[in-house]
């Protein structure tokens, strides 16, 4: 595959690239940004391999590639402009494109048109389930135990943690699975449902389905979205707190960020305050309990970075541990116990 990052290469600001990289980097042909050409990758994501970057779909023709992912998640979900061209190269030449837009781009007809004259396919991997269900609590009823990664704020590293505590239980022998439910991880996993294009009324329901699916394993880990206290994206997670009846919490929060990173750009809530949020607004479905909290330390000093992760632990009673670098073992441990 081909990443479409231009002019926006970055750990944050390409998060679905920078997923991508980190989790299915052996399928990236490399990279297309016209503004990072011929760059060094790790400059912009530091754990990525050292796939090239292109300027243009044509420089990248020698890789063989057979799709196009579009590697960003713009807040209004609209394809970028600058992008538009790429995309078009890639049709035309005979790439499928895969997006996790808002906007659809199998829907537009001017990328539409290329895409049948080349016989290339355009895949909206947002596009929601044609299947409407009301949640009824039928995730309580599964045998796999269900945790659930929520967040302080959006943009977190929410998807993250949960791969990472999937590769962890697996490696202790658990049938551990991820559960897709957004454009990044169904990238990754090939599977899933994005819960916010979903109606709201069918949201929970979808992500009921999404456990059931998992309901032989031993350990469902359902992917977070959105944040419980930010006005425009707490109706997903409330979503997702009642579909998936989750026996435990993880919390993820990324260690130094005061203000929420979209707007209002408020400052966060108190850590306390929030666990006790969680855990309440779950309860009045199904009860649960935070076990953990994960951090995220991109871009801060390590040192300083170990001295906040001890002092959450300590205050709260909670494994506390950055998945990236620190030994999951204890986190593991409290989610097998709730």
């Amino acid at each position: 595959m081909l990443l479409l990052t231009e002019g926006r290469l970055g750990v944050f600001s390409s998060k679905t690239a920078a997923a991508i990289l980190r989790f299915r980097g052996h399928d990236v042909a490399g990279i297309i940004d016209s503004t990072t050409a011929k760059r060094d990758v790790r400059e912009f994501v530091p754990f990525a391999p050292r796939v090239p970057i292109f300027a243009s779909v044509a420089d990248a023709a020698a890789c063989r590639p057979d799709s196009l992912y579009i590697g960003v998640a713009p807040v209004g979900g609209a394809l970028p402009e600058t992008m538009r061209r790429h995309v078009v190269d890639a049709l035309m030449s005979g790439l499928h494109v895969v997006s996790g837009l808002h906007n659809f781009l199998g829907d537009d007809e001017q990328l539409a048109a290329p895409a049948k004259a080349s016989g290339a396919v355009i895949h909206d991997v947002r596009r929601p389930p044609t299947e409407q269900i009301v949640a009824s609590k039928l995730a309580a009823q599964c045998r796999c135990r269900r945790v659930l990664t929520v967040g302080t704020d959006c943009n977190v590293g929410k998807m993250f943690a949960a791969l990472r505590l999937r590769d962890a239980v697996r490696e202790r022998g658990i049938d551990g699975r991820f559960a897709a439910t957004g454009q990044t991880g169904i990238m990754i996993e090939g599977w899933g449902t994005a819960i916010d294009a979903v109606v709201s009324d069918f949201a929970a329901g979808a992500a009921e389905q999404l456990v059931t699916r998992c309901a032989d394993s031993q350990l469902c880990i359902v992917e977070g979205q959105g944040s419980l206290s930010h006005p425009g994206f707490s109706a997903v997670t409330l979503a997702l707190l009642h579909g998936v009846c989750p026996h435990a919490l993880v919390l993820v929060h990324h260690l130094g960020r005061a203000t929420f990173s979209a707007p209002p750009r408020h400052a966060l809530p108190n850590i306390g305050a929030l666990i006790a949020a969680y855990e309440a607004t779950a309860a009045l479905v199904h009860p649960t309990r935070v076990v953990g909290i994960a951090v995220n330390s991109h871009g801060v000093d390590a040192a300083a970075a170990r001295e906040e992760r001890a002092a959450l632990e300590q205050q709260f009673a909670l494994p506390t541990c950055d998945l990236a670098v620190d030994d999951p073992g204890p986190m593991v441990e409290a989610i097998m116990q709730r």
